[in-house]
């Protein structure tokens, strides 16, 4: 079988990724890409990678590369998707899709018309937490779901981020609370109600013209009875980082630790609670790859979005994998474009609404699945 030939894109975060498909004996990793020379030559020798490129438009034009990874400053996400599907590569997405809605939409526009696999590369719904409250609801544990709530709360004050991130709208970065919610129903986001709440540094609100140091959304879903909320903080509200779900059933509930290292806790009966471990999910994935869904096996874990992230909960095995398998089986990836849509529009809109005063906002049908 012939392997995937990858591409990785932006080599902070997105260098986490190489040792994955390296290992993985359906993927070759034989291309590198980053702007600055200096550093792409340092992680391209550090992991033995012979292809480099600090122009993008040269990884497209090379006719190996099969994939592209794209682990880039999150207002590059949409254009870097759409020239990738032109050029007829698959694509990898890190979160958000765009921050443009109607870069998303021509991403849904070009996935159907190209037949190529999008996949935007949502760590949260591959979490060890995740992966195990699913198991519990797919076991019949929890029994109907009646509520569901996810928060994002994070102090980008510590240093190491890049300029841009300074006065983001909070919902424009919402997936990492959002997708959870979605995921566990298996259905779209139909309609947002936001507010917002506080306000930041002045000198941040003059980059996005926007306020709200917390931003608070109220969720219903498509064709379901439930509905959720998702909170999110970027700057100037203090809280030890939090990435987050709290679910809410007829038979039993789980809530996230309130801090790190307390664990999770499930509830039961009618006042019963146990804080539970969560176990690796190793054993979900092939063996040539299942190490990288330990705890804490992460390449450099200094790197801030580990720092404020945990590792990201064992996810980018699962993500590579269900990638690569979407690609080598001819079907759409389990996140989508029109799925990616629904869950980064919707952040869009939220924060429309916030500036609105909290006016209800339908998500529009290209972003529904």
């Amino acid at each position: 079988m012939k392997k995937v030939n990858i591409a990785v894109v932006g080599l902070g975060f997105g260098a986490e990724f190489i040792p994955i498909y390296q290992k993985y004996d359906k993927t070759n990793c034989i291309a590198v890409s980053r702007r600055s020379a200096d550093k792409l030559n340092e992680y391209a020798d550090k992991f033995g990678v012979l292809k480099r490129y600090a122009d993008y438009q040269e990884v497209l034009k090379d006719p190996e590369i099969d994939a592209v990874h794209i682990n880039t400053p999150i207002k590059d996400h949409g254009w870097m998707a759409i020239e990738a599907l032109k050029a007829g590569k698959h694509v990898a997405c890190a979160v958000p899709m765009s921050i443009k809605a109607e870069e998303c939409k021509e991403i849904v526009r070009l996935e159907k018309k190209t037949g190529k696999v999008y996949m935007m590369m949502e760590t949260s719904i591959y979490t060890r937490e995740f992966l195990f409250f699913k198991k519990l609801f797919a076991d019949g544990k929890i029994g109907h779901l009646q509520f569901l709530r996810g928060s994002h709360q994070q102090n980008m004050s510590l240093p190491g981020w890049p300029e841009y991130w300074y006065g983001l709208p909070p919902m424009y970065y919402c997936t990492h609370a959002l997708a959870p919610l979605s995921e566990i129903l298996r259905k779209p986001v139909e309609t947002v109600r936001c507010i917002g709440s506080g306000r930041i540094n002045e000198d941040y609100i003059k980059n996005y013209n926007s306020p709200f140091a917390v931003e608070s959304m109220q969720i219903t879903f498509k064709d379901s009875d439930v509905a959720g909320e998702v909170t999110r903080s970027l700057f100037d509200t203090i809280r030890q980082y939090r990435e987050s779900f709290d679910f809410y059933g007829s038979h039993e509930s789980f809530e996230w630790e309130q801090s790190v290292g307390e664990n999770p806790v499930v509830f039961s009966g009618y006042e019963d609670a146990e804080h539970v471990t969560i176990p690796d999910t190793d054993n979900l994935l092939p063996a040539k790859i299942s190490d990288f869904a330990l705890n804490n096996r992460i390449v450099d874990e200094k790197h801030v979005s580990f720092i404020q992230g945990s590792g990201h909960g064992g996810s980018h095995p699962h993500l590579v994998y269900e990638f690569i398998t979407s690609i080598l089986e001819g079907r759409e990836s389990h996140v989508s474009a029109k799925v990616a849509a629904n869950w980064s529009v919707t952040g869009i809109l939220a924060h429309d609404s916030a500036m609105q005063g909290g006016k209800i906002i339908t998500v529009p049908e290209y972003a529904q699945f």
